[in-house]
């Protein structure tokens, strides 16, 4: 089945909000075995709305619409779809009576005239109920194709979408396809490496898709087998994982939803060590990420954010001939760093950043993005230089994300 989606908005196309339900809609259509062919957006403009819904009719089985089903003079869908549709737009009793209950619930003293403007859909349509708000959707089939109207707010517009039109959907599918997906996540190389190290993996004749998603500062690889059933799918699909997994090796760092703090977190509980932080150009960046899982103060001891050479000094023991010798950024000095930490919190692991932000500081030796990263430990003390690039957020992003992933690397060999 060929299915598009509409969205419908100024805020949409202004900027002003961005559109997550193409998104979720493709999501729980995929996890169906319904893939979504193509997506639209237009504004709150009936003559674009009535366009949009004629150009996808003549390609689509199924369009599912979201937005422009409030009670404001801007909400035009349902205009446009009536409009669009050769049908008129009358007062539906059903959908009437929910306006006015859901508008009790909400305790409104009163009615609303505008309310009843909600209630208006096109002739020889069926309501699809929402539950969590005022406006029922509708849905009808205009020359041979599905046409499905739902309110814009996400959380009602999942409810209605999951409890209705899936099922619709699913009972007219002549052939469903079974669809399996895994996504992997990476931190460390370029896309174009990643492209390079997986060459040949995927074999779309077959049902087999692979896709590379750059999602700052990871990448996700994403690998798709579309078959006839289910058993097929797998037998497409597990090898292929395996494969991918093999060739990215310790770039892979987690698999589906589980991010790299995650990650790290289990890697902490499962080998029962502790962790210290000494932070600099970070400033606390790391010990946020490492404490905003829960349980990590299991394996966090403490972090400092040692800011100034004095810091470094008084709460590290960074001696002052090394500072005034190497300066604050310097492998000298991250090692000195990571040392103390591990020293003064009593942790098993002592890990130091240190670096420069910018968008000042830089010099010729140590640009804007130099940083240096040691790590700390019973079996010896590694110190490392990066050059990042990018703004000082992502400078900055990119030093945390290097930091964790220098702990899930030591973790790793340490079963």
């Amino acid at each position: 089945m060929r299915i598009s989606t509409l969205s419908v908005g100024d805020e949409l196309i202004c900027g002003q909000s961005t559109d997550t339900n193409a998104g979720s809609i493709a999501a729980m259509l995929l996890a169906e075995g319904l893939r979504i062919q193509r997506h639209v957006t237009v504004g709150d403009n009936e003559s674009d709305i009535i366009g949009a819904l004629n150009d996808l009719g003549r390609v689509s089985d199924a369009i599912v619409v979201t937005g422009g089903l409030g009670p404001t003079a801007d909400d035009l869908t349902s205009r446009a779809a009536a409009r669009a549709t050769g049908r008129r737009l009358v007062i539906h009793e059903e959908a009437r009576a929910h306006v006015r209950l859901m508008s009790s619930k909400l305790e409104a003293l009163m009615v609303c005239p505008l309310s009843d403007k909600q209630a208006m859909i096109p002739t020889k349509s069926a309501l699809i109920p929402n539950p969590n708000g005022t406006a029922c959707g509708f849905h009808l089939m205009h020359s041979g194709c599905f046409m499905f109207f739902m309110p814009g707010v996400p959380s009602e517009m999942i409810v209605m979408l999951r409890e209705t039109v899936i099922p619709f959907i699913l009972e007219r599918v002549p052939h469903k396809r079974f669809i399996r997906t895994v996504t992997l996540n990476l931190f460390g190389p370029c896309e174009a490496e990643v492209d390079e190290m997986l060459l040949g993996i995927a074999r779309p004749a077959q049902g087999l898709t692979l896709g590379i998603c750059v999602t700052f500062p990871w990448m996700k690889v994403t690998l798709r087998a579309e078959t006839d059933n289910e058993h097929a799918a797998e037998e497409l699909l597990l090898p292929a994982v395996c494969t991918v997994r093999d060739r990215l090796n310790e770039y892979c760092f987690s698999c589906g939803d589980i991010s790299m703090d995650d990650a790290v977190a289990e890697l902490f509980k499962d080998r029962c060590l502790t962790i210290s932080l000494a932070e600099s150009c970070t400033g606390g960046l790391l010990a946020k990420r490492i404490t905003d899982i829960p349980g990590s103060s299991g394996y966090f001891c403490e972090g400092v954010v040692t800011y100034s050479n004095d810091a470094k000094m008084r709460l590290l023991g960074v001696p002052a001939e090394l500072l005034n010798s190497s300066g604050a950024v310097s492998p000298e000095c991250a090692s000195a760093m990571a040392k103390g930490v591990r020293v003064v919190s009593g942790s098993d692991l002592g890990l130091a950043v240190t670096g420069i932000a910018g968008p000042e500081g830089g010099s010729d030796d140590k640009p804007v993005g130099t940083v240096f990263i040691s790590l700390a430990a019973p079996d010896g003390c590694w110190t490392k230089r990066f050059q990042f690039n990018g703004n000082r957020d992502e400078i900055r992003t990119l030093t945390a994300w290097t930091g964790l992933d220098w702990l899930r690397r030591y973790l790793l060999k340490k079963e």
